[in-house]
């Protein structure tokens, strides 16, 4: 395929889309790198460079034409677990090296990987999976019930404050802090409830799971900038949850964890 100069510009634009989509819904960097590499190839680069670490990514491409494309993009929110998101985006860089679409097309088909997933699934996923890991941590039935009702305020507060929070931290301070002040109370008004159980369970949506395995991915394969970065983004979002539940708790006082 080859490509005016408009064309490299605006492919160079639709791979660093490709590329922030990719890390911000949790891909590792060398996912990243690789994809972006692989579909400038498909797409007639010469030769593709591309350099990934938490703040920015960096594409450097060379044309057989002699000309040469570079764009650093600065990615502002990273961290995000949207592995449904992350699917598309890999199935779509496969279908392009495999056989490469236009640009015009492929700009669509990057807006349709954005498009969340069924909203009433994403809340009921979370209810279940707060529920279940109260009851694994020691709570009955009832700190099931009670820890998916609080699922759905974290996955409420997530839809609304985390656009307005300026960083994951402060969004996990604000959301554990408020979550564990209405827990604590529920304990206060029934106290049948497991308030260690149904805490566990709810901050299971919090914890950056994905974000610390993939941190440790990073430092293994050799990405030690990015992996470091983001081990500490992820000790930091840890500390912000335990901050905000330890200040509800003595906040509300009298329980204990």
């Amino acid at each position: 395929m080859t490509l005016t100069k408009d064309e490299q510009q605006s492919l160079l634009h639709l791979l660093l889309d490709m590329g922030e989509l990719m890390y911000c819904s949790g891909s590792e960097v060398k996912r990243v790198e690789n994809t972006l590499s692989l579909m400038g190839k498909a797409y007639s680069a010469v030769e593709t460079s591309v350099l990934v670490i938490t703040a920015s990514i960096v594409v450097t491409m060379k044309f057989e034409d002699g000309n040469v494309v570079t764009e650093t993009r600065r990615i502002q929110k990273a961290g995000s677990n949207k592995l449904w998101r992350l699917e598309r985006l890999n199935a779509l860089s496969r279908r392009c090296c495999n056989n490469p679409i236009s640009l015009d097309e492929l700009h669509v088909e990057i807006k349709k990987c954005k498009e969340p997933i069924n909203k009433e699934m994403f809340y009921i996923g979370s209810a279940i999976t707060a529920g279940a890991f109260a009851v694994f941590f020691g709570g009955a039935w009832c700190d099931f019930l009670v820890a998916a009702v609080f699922a759905l305020l974290i996955c409420v507060m997530q839809k609304t404050l985390s656009h307005i929070t300026p960083n994951n931290i402060i969004f996990n301070i604000v959301c554990s802090f408020v979550v564990g002040v209405l827990i604590s109370f529920s304990a206060k008004l029934i106290p049948i409830l497991n308030v260690d159980a149904i805490i566990s369970g709810d901050i299971m949506l919090l914890i950056p799971g994905a974000a610390f395995t993939n941190a440790f991915r990073d430092l293994i394969v050799g990405d030690t900038i990015s992996g470091v970065m983001r081990l500490i983004e992820c000790v930091l979002w840890a500390i912000g949850l335990g901050i905000g539940f330890m200040l509800s708790i003595w906040l509300v006082g009298g329980i204990a964890i």
